[in-house]
């Protein structure tokens, strides 16, 4: 299992780690923190729980997601072939926790966002109203050339209801794999823009934060949030609200 972020060096309280299983292979997991592990491609039996996955990858459709809460064993073994599967976590805090479960497609929320070249999917596969104690997390789907988390926004502050605290994290998937998109950062304090690429990650601890992927290829990106309650309260850039608003 590769440790993609490390909370308390990376983050302040999202963990991110990647487990890529051979066919018959076991994972066992026990966290003190609650998890949510996506399957992103192939099958997996869990154990007392039943089977997950079935997608060759996340641009197939959405997929499954095995939630649990702190302390409870996980025991997944690939079935039919390889498996990949992303481990998020972060401390349970003042919430209260969901039972062991599988979330599957249809348990998620899957919605389109925007318009034109800012259109996109959302597949949120645990959001305010699902039963968990602080994680939120989903799957956002941009078309070749298109942006997302647009208008930009950001999610740093407390001051319900007109915003909420929320660090997020991304991982990226690209098809074709070789390709790429841009993730930019800005605050009151600067600016950042880098490119991704698949596999990539890219904390968010504060600021507004676009994604655009590049023309010809289509970009996923995992979204994990967790902080200050379960409300998604954005708050968006006012020198760029009017794209959505007017």
């Amino acid at each position: 299992m590769k440790t993609l972020l490390t909370p308390g060096k990376d983050t302040e309280l999202i963990g991110l780690d990647l487990a890529d299983l051979a066919e018959g292979e076991t994972l066992e997991l026990n966290r003190d923190e609650e998890v949510a592990a996506v399957v992103l491609s192939g099958v997996v039996d869990v154990d007392g729980l039943g089977t997950a996955g079935g997608r060759s990858g996340v641009f197939d459709g959405p997929g499954h997601t095995v939630y649990a809460p702190p302390g409870h064993p996980l025991t997944f073994r690939a079935t039919g072939g390889p498996a990949q599967i992303v481990i998020a976590t972060a401390p349970l805090g003042d919430g209260t926790p969901g039972e062991a479960r599988i979330i599957g497609p249809d348990d998620q929320e899957i919605a389109e966002r925007g318009e034109g070249n800012w259109s996109r999917t959302v597949r949120t596969i645990l959001g305010p109203g699902d039963s968990a104690g602080r994680l939120l997390l989903g799957e956002t789907i941009n078309p070749p050339g298109n942006w997302s988390s647009y208008p930009p926004h950001k999610h740093d502050t407390h001051e319900p209801p007109r915003e909420v605290r929320l660090e997020e994290v991304y991982l990226f998937k690209l098809d074709p794999e070789n390709g790429f998109g841009v993730q930019i950062r800005y605050d009151g304090e600067g600016e950042e823009c880098f490119t991704v690429r698949d596999g990539d990650v890219a904390a968010i601890p504060a600021g507004y934060h676009p994604v655009v992927a590049a023309p010809g290829y289509k970009l996923c990106y995992l979204w994990v949030m967790a902080g200050e309650g379960r409300q998604m309260i954005p708050y968006l850039d006012p020198e760029h609200a009017w794209v959505q608003n007017g």
